[in-house]
């Protein structure tokens, strides 16, 4: 079974992503901000990351480019899921290493199709 590592600030948007990826059958960790992410993809070596922009301590921005600069985890596909809707956003994200990029609110189906697809990748 794949793990997702879901990291995300806002608890509510957090659990609802949580609760999306395990009814679609994947393990789901969590973390709240981006340093604990980093700490977590480190021991855990999730399969994606579901990346939230604006958070605490470290943005999703600076964590993609980190994990896709370390040898270990260049090939962990990141899906940047953000109020952040512009395009200039969603081309930064892209930019910075982000296999997808998902604008709040989303689909359901969006999100989950989008995981499934870089899982199978």
């Amino acid at each position: 079974m794949s793990t997702v590592l879901v990291v995300e600030d806002r608890v509510a948007q957090r659990e609802m992503i949580t609760d999306l990826l395990k009814g679609s059958g994947l393990n789901v960790e969590k973390a709240s901000d981006g340093l604990e992410a980093l700490e977590k993809i480190q021991s855990l070596s999730p399969d994606l990351v579901v990346l939230d922009i604006v958070m605490p301590r470290m943005n999703g921005y600076e964590v993609c480019r980190r994990l896709k600069a370390d040898p270990k985890t260049e090939n962990v596909p990141v899906v940047m899921c953000s109020s952040k809707g512009e395009e200039f956003d969603r081309y930064w994200g892209m930019k910075q290493g982000a296999d997808a990029y998902i604008a709040k609110p989303f689909q359901p189906t969006e999100l989950v199709g989008t995981v499934k697809q870089l899982l199978r990748g």
